[in-house]
């Protein structure tokens, strides 16, 4: 397999038609997804590419021209898909993992743990007996007695994040392995047909959103980066948080480029009241939870949420997929890296007690973003034509199978240094941030975001222009 053959394959599973990918122009470049094992950069070309090419196609859909060309900088993705590192405010690196996420020895293996939010550390100590002002080395010393898979179901069970690392040929063997193997990459089922076709995007016919209202219900990386690409894209994208559910400004001064953030209770009369006259306007929802969740509540399943709202376009994100015995656990990037094989994978040469590796950046988490925008965008396009509105289904898990069965060859490691990405620049109000540039470039289309993130959660839930 090659290059272009993943991107068709992405593309095919987006439903696009075939000739589109012959608008793609490439430059390459050796960078630090080269380090990987695993075709890691490959993938993100080829997730990048299909995004763009959604974007594309969804402008001359708007703007009644021809489809643009496609260009696909390795630089710029490699920057893009390790934004979350490189994004400096006053020169200040973010915090990306805590001390109590990593990789532990077990008694039979090893356990991979995710404790960045406060919740998630507390309930990791509560499910291990462990004090709360517990270090590394007391989380260490209790793990290393028990089995790993006890661990994963314990900490599961007081709603924590630890999984047993696998190789694939076990993950490929367990059921949710085999579950995530069997969903689509990109699942879609028509939902609110009647929407009427979008309005042309003004003057830069190159902003493919412009014009469009997205409510961001994501969190952390795979949801964000796609919705930061839809605002990007000129759309008008609102990021709604519970107010007790802590998050950290470094993740939104990386991923909120373009938005705006506010805080609203959806548990409660007034919260889903607002919601709902957020909704009245919206074209793209968004959501991030694990399944189950946001249904769990009055008015925000799919259809509910489609209901008043024809032509609507319903995105959900998922760690593990909608089927499956994980299908309603949370996750992140790292744990299934860790339980789908891809940390083994990316073990460094040594001793049999090396510990698993990762890959050199969350490429779950970003490659799946640029998938699931390019399958909004792509629903988006569907919509303009036919008036139908989508229901589309994407999963961290699914996006690991999808890596670890491509064969497409892995370029010797590139020398040190490798061709480091170009970054920004910008002035705001809480100091000088420096950020990667978006990779998803067309002929005409937008090179940066309109706006520089703000404070979390300190926005109003409204649509600008409205009152609160």
């Amino acid at each position: 397999m090659t290059d272009d053959d993943l991107v068709r394959e992405l593309w095919a599973a987006l439903d696009g038609p075939p000739d589109a990918p012959e608008r793609i122009t490439r430059d390459r470049a050796p960078t630090a997804l080269d380090r990987a094992a695993l075709p890691a950069a490959a993938l993100a070309r080829a997730t990048v590419a299909v995004c763009s090419l959604a974007a594309a196609e969804l402008a001359a859909a708007r703007s009644g021209g021809p489809v643009p060309r496609v260009r696909v900088r390795d630089r710029a993705v490699d920057g893009a898909f390790r934004s979350d590192r490189l994004v400096r405010l006053d020169g200040r690196a973010p915090v990306t993992f805590a001390p109590l996420s990593g990789f532990w020895r077990a008694a039979d293996g090893w356990v991979r743990t995710h404790a960045n939010y406060p919740h998630h550390r507390a309930r990791l100590l509560d499910a291990l007996g462990l004090p709360q002002d517990a270090g590394p080395s007391e989380l260490a010393a209790a793990l290393a007695g028990r089995d790993a898979a006890a661990t994963e179901e314990a900490v599961y069970a007081a709603g924590g994040l630890a999984v047993a690392v696998r190789d694939r040929d076990t993950w490929a063997r367990h059921p949710q392995g085999m579950a995530a193997a069997a969903q689509p990459l990109a699942g879609r089922r028509p939902l609110a047909p009647g929407g009427a076709p979008l309005p042309p995007p003004g003057r830069e016919p190159g902003y493919a959103a412009a014009g469009l209202r997205v409510l961001d219900l994501t969190r952390v990386l795979a949801g964000p980066v796609a919705t930061r690409t839809l605002a990007l894209l000129g759309a008008e994208v609102l990021r709604l948080d519970a107010p007790w559910l802590p998050e950290s400004q470094d993740a939104l001064d990386d991923t909120g480029m373009g938005k705006r953030s506010a805080r609203l209770d959806l548990a409660t009369a007034d919260g889903r009241a607002a919601f709902g006259r957020l909704l009245e306007r919206a074209d793209v929802v968004v959501t991030g939870y694990r399944p189950g969740a946001l249904e769990a509540l009055e008015g925000l399943a799919p259809e509910e949420l489609a209901a008043g709202r024809p032509g609507l376009v319903v995105a959900q994100l998922s760690a593990w997929g909608r089927t499956g015995p994980w299908a309603g656990r949370r996750g992140f990037d790292s744990l299934v890296q860790a339980a789908s094989g891809v940390a083994l994978t990316e073990r460094a040469a040594g001793p049999a007690d090396t510990p698993p590796g990762a890959l050199p950046a969350q490429a779950l988490d970003h490659g799946t973003g640029y998938l699931l925008a390019a399958a909004v965008l792509r629903a988006l396009t569907r919509r303009h034509r036919t008036g139908e509105g989508s229901l589309l289904r994407l999963s961290l898990a699914r996006t690991a199978h999808t890596l670890l069965h491509t064969d497409v060859p892995v370029q010797a490691p590139p020398p040190v240094p490798f061709v480091e990405p170009v970054l920004r620049e910008a002035v705001t109000g809480r100091g000088r941030l420096r950020y990667a540039p978006s990779p998803v470039e067309f002929t005409g289309g937008p090179r940066d975001w309109s706006r520089t993130p703000g404070l979390w959660g300190a926005d109003a839930p409204c649509w600008e222009g409205t009152p609160h």
